[in-house]
């Protein structure tokens, strides 16, 4: 990754806008200088330089400027630059991936997607498949106030069960449309058969284990659809598939599920089993009457396309005025 690109672009900014300062906040004279400046750096350097990109710089500048980046002092005519050292860089991505993170106006999502695509390793086209399914929405819809602020300073950590959840989860790379007719058998066999993406899907640290894990009970059989490790939390993490809306039946068998493996399967030293029932529809009231306030069971809904990000900043928006007015 060439951070000298990123740094001499951020560096062209910034003179973009002292220039504009100069010609004191007339719009007229800032496009003059990046028409200007364009034209001259096109000559010298090649295509790289239009107005297009040099407005990209600016913004760059104007969203970035508090990192402050280590530049050798040089008059303003002067384009040269000091090779940044790799650990001193305040820059962490390429600048095709900054150019799309410019175009993501709210500051606390735009700072949640840069530290997961370099915690990540992200590509660019990796970011833009989280960014386009809502991932910093979805984890945001399953926390608390503290919780979404710690998403923008400190991207996903996982430190507890609920650090996992998203709402909803996307599976649209099943290719199972809306309304096609299908059972929890054919939803199963296609997650399996997809297994790698429903991993990254599910998020950090998750280790498949089997399906349809067979357990024995006063010589009834039960099975667990799909049973997961996660290596960050240290525990079992079992997932019931339900195609329609979640009844309390449900929650009391996933309860069950869950203790089983807490009591014939986990060893010492690991943490307690959690358990996820992903369902078309939940109801949040019947989870909270029917399971104790410590339960480690979690219900969740799950969509077979991409939901659109307005729908899920609605959603965002409904959650923290309810939040607001519970603090009230």
């Amino acid at each position: 990754m060439d951070l000298v690109q990123v740094h001499t672009n951020f560096e062209i900014g910034r003179r973009i806008v002292e220039q504009e300062q100069k010609g004191k906040g007339r719009a007229a004279y800032g496009k003059e200088v990046v028409k200007a400046l364009a034209g001259r750096l096109q000559d010298e350097f090649g295509s790289g330089f239009s107005e297009r990109n040099l407005a990209y710089m600016r913004t760059f500048y104007l969203l970035y400027r508090e990192r402050k980046p280590i530049l050798q002092s040089a008059p303003a005519e002067s384009l040269t630059l000091v090779k940044p050292r790799e650990e001193t860089s305040h820059f962490t991505l390429s600048w095709t991936h900054y150019v799309f993170l410019l175009g993501i106006r709210n500051s606390d999502e735009r700072s949640f997607y840069e530290i997961e695509a370099a915690r990540q390793d992200w590509t660019v086209r990796e970011l833009k498949r989280q960014f386009n399914s809502s991932l910093y929405e979805r984890l945001a819809l399953s926390r608390d106030k503290d919780g979404i602020r710690r998403l923008a300073k400190e991207g996903q950590t996982v430190a507890k069960p609920e650090d996992l959840l998203k709402e909803p989860l996307v599976l649209e790379f099943l290719g199972l449309g809306e309304e096609a007719r299908f059972s929890e058998s054919d939803l199963e066999t296609a997650i399996i058969s997809r297994i790698e993406r429903f991993l990254l899907e599910l998020g950090k640290g998750f280790l498949f284990e089997s399906r349809q894990r067979r357990f024995t009970f006063d010589d009834e059989h039960y099975y667990v659809d799909l049973v997961f490790y996660n290596r960050l939390l240290r525990c079992y993490v079992l997932v019931d598939l339900k195609l329609g809306k979640l009844a309390h039946q449900d929650l009391g068998q996933m309860q069950m599920y869950v203790n089983y493996f807490d009591r014939e399967v986990k060893i010492s030293g690991e943490n307690p089993t959690v358990g996820i029932i992903l369902c078309k529809q939940k109801n949040s009231a019947l989870v909270r009457i029917t399971l104790p306030v410590d339960a480690n069971i979690h219900a969740r809904e799950y969509r077979l396309y991409l939901p659109s990000k307005e729908e899920l900043q609605r959603k965002l928006l409904q959650w923290a005025s309810e939040q607001e007015l519970g603090d009230a």
